[in-house]
């Protein structure tokens, strides 16, 4: 039941080189199609290189520009909470203010884990010591909550 189970397979072969293996023979007719026709047709390519740039370019500044006023980025810590909804920032800044949330989030729960294993090294607890792991425990398990009710 509890044998050990032996493979006798190359350690060579690994996924890449099946993968590379298998499907070589495509890539290489592309690879080949595509330099002859590049050869064939130097100028050609070259200007729809320059043609594909010049759309891009004349896209960018026109199509793809958002035309919303620019809003600083800098929100305030204080300003964002765990729990607060950020409606008045923008979407980049209540970006920010997740990641900050979530960044607090983590430091609380490191915090916690480390206060609740240092409570647990213990050989015999005090009445101060358990009230303070119980309270350790129940806010752990309350920041495991928010964290996964957040959609």
């Amino acid at each position: 039941m509890f044998r050990k189970l032996h493979s006798n397979r190359d350690p060579r072969d690994t996924l890449f080189r099946e993968l590379k293996k298998e499907f070589s023979v495509y890539f290489g007719k592309a690879e080949s199609g595509i330099t002859a026709s590049l050869r064939r047709y130097p100028k050609q390519a070259y200007g729809a290189m320059v043609v594909l740039m010049l759309v891009s370019l004349v896209l960018s500044f026109t199509i793809f520009r958002h035309r919303e006023p620019a809003v600083s980025v800098t929100p305030a810590i204080t300003s964002v909470q765990p729990g607060k909804p950020t409606e008045m920032l923008s979407p980049v800044s209540s970006g920010f203010g997740q990641i900050l949330r979530t960044t607090f989030t983590l430091r609380q729960t490191l915090e916690l884990k480390q206060q609740i294993d240092t409570l647990l090294t213990k050989r015999s607890l005090t009445a101060a010591d358990s009230t303070r792991l119980a309270t350790a425990l129940d806010r752990l398990q309350h920041l495991q909550q928010s964290i996964t009710i957040k959609p």
